[in-house]
């Protein structure tokens, strides 16, 4: 291993090709993050008929199992010797698994209440684990493609530019085909058959594109998960790191699942979540060299102050939504939106510093053991999200129904509503800014991206 602080400039630049197809598995990661999150409470308890309580445990439990498959799926790809690769096998066998598992999701069989809770839940689990059999090792290759700090940024350029497209592309997507003949099951089986597209585009097309990558670096399988969890603890700055973006994911997660339900019974159409979520992930792309332009000059970590609280205070400012009427509303959504860009990226990058100032201080390669435990974290956050939202619905009283027969809402429902949607996340995000605050790293590491810019070659 290099030595700290050595130059790796030399070092000969990955093929283009490269760098775009390994970018094309965000189309995955985007996608699988965001539709869920959006659209699976609200599908169970306005189109299934589930209660709340039980819809969210059917949307919390299966992702809870990420806890402990993500890990094991990061210890088997380390101590994989299978033909193609460490990694590139795991990326095909996702492929090949999870697009039909997640159309089959929303096949809307002829089930209502509990039983379609029940049939909802195994295939989102089986779905879980096709996903972190790809994203485990797909957000490890990136340390072992090349140990050039300048080369991996702008791997991971492509990779959250592709990630911008894959939130905005499915988050208008898949509510506007959901919405678009009336809330139907029908409506509903398409829009789960599109998606599904477009992960498989995503995933087969980074398996296929990184068969020129080259392996330059190879992580170190801990023999157990609670090794792994000792490794972690081992390292202040990740779990620091880690804790922050935990309750930043959280915060997300608990407001993509509040979106359709504020459009619906705040902003007083089902409709209106597609320029509402555009407000959200419009500034995405605009943003995000912005945010990228502020780190290179002010430092990663400023910068992730900065957007953590943009968001807050944007997270604060929906919740004045009833007084101020839907202007105030969508004005809101469009701050955090601009926050969101940063915390999309910024994370990211202070994540590689941490594994590069790990493997500076103990000698050590182990990317895999802690981006499995960061995705784990990430996703057991996101679906936690929306359990928690779905409990905020459970008591604040809120009616479940089915495409053909909508209740009226309790007066303490629409509030509750509102405050899941921003009070609640605005608490999380201003409790991550605690461990943001105890965040360090080696001088030599935290450093303004200077050598590390995250673009888009």
């Amino acid at each position: 291993m290099p030595a700290a602080g050595t130059d790796h400039r030399a070092a000969p630049p990955l093929p283009r090709t490269v760098r775009i197809g390994y970018g094309l598995g965000s189309l995955c990661t985007g996608t699988f993050a965001t539709v869920p999150g959006l659209i699976l409470l609200y599908y169970l308890t306005d189109v299934l008929a589930v209660p709340a309580a039980v819809a969210g445990a059917a949307v919390f439990l299966p992702k809870a199992w990420d806890v402990l498959i993500n890990p094991l799926v990061g210890a088997l790809s380390d101590r994989s010797r299978l033909r193609g690769g460490p990694r590139r096998p795991f990326l095909l066998i996702g492929a090949c698994t999870l697009p039909p598992l997640f159309a089959l999701i929303f096949a809307a069989p002829p089930l209502r209440g509990a039983p379609a809770a029940g049939y909802v839940a195994a295939l989102f689990l089986l779905a879980a684990t096709a996903y972190a059999v790809f994203q485990v090792p797909y957000v490890t290759m990136p340390a072992e493609m090349t140990e050039d700090p300048g080369e991996r940024g702008r791997v991971l350029g492509w990779r959250v530019g592709f990630l911008g497209v894959a939130i905005l592309l499915s988050g208008a997507l898949a509510p506007a085909i959901a919405h678009a003949d009336g809330d139907t099951p029908g409506s509903y089986r398409l829009m789960g058959v599109a998606v599904a597209v477009l992960l498989a585009v995503g995933m087969f097309g980074a398996w296929s594109a990184t068969r020129r990558a080259p392996a330059v670096a190879r992580g170190e399988a801990e023999p157990s998960l609670r090794a792994q969890l000792a490794a972690a603890r081992s390292s202040r700055p990740f779990l620091h790191l880690a804790g922050m973006w935990t309750l930043q994911a959280l915060a997300i997660g608990v407001m993509l699942a509040g979106v359709q339900y504020f459009a619906t019974y705040t902003l007083g159409s089902a409709g209106a979540v597609t320029p509402l979520f555009a407000c959200l992930i419009g500034p995405l792309v605009l943003f995000m060299p912005l945010w990228n332009r502020l780190a290179r000059r002010k430092g990663v970590t400023y910068a992730q102050w900065c957007a953590s609280l943009l968001y807050t205070a944007g997270a604060v400012l929906l919740a004045f939504t009833g007084s101020g009427g839907p202007a105030v509303g969508y004005a809101a959504v469009v701050l955090v939106g601009i926050a969101y860009a940063g915390l999309q990226l910024l994370p990211l990058t202070m994540l590689a510093d941490t594994l590069a100032a790990d493997a500076a201080a103990t000698g050590r390669r182990r990317a895999a053991t802690f981006t499995g435990l960061w995705t784990a974290a990430e996703t057991l956050a996101f679906a936690l999200g929306a359990g928690v939202f779905a409990t905020v619905l459970a008591v604040t009283g809120f009616r479940s129904s089915d495409a053909a027969h909508q209740v009226e809402q309790p007066d303490a429902a629409l509030t509750g509503i509102t405050a899941g949607m921003s009070v609640l996340p605005a608490l999380l995000a201003a409790t991550s800014l605690v461990l943001l605050s105890r965040y360090r790293v080696t001088l030599a590491v935290n450093r303004p991206l200077q050598e590390e810019p995250a673009r888009a070659d």
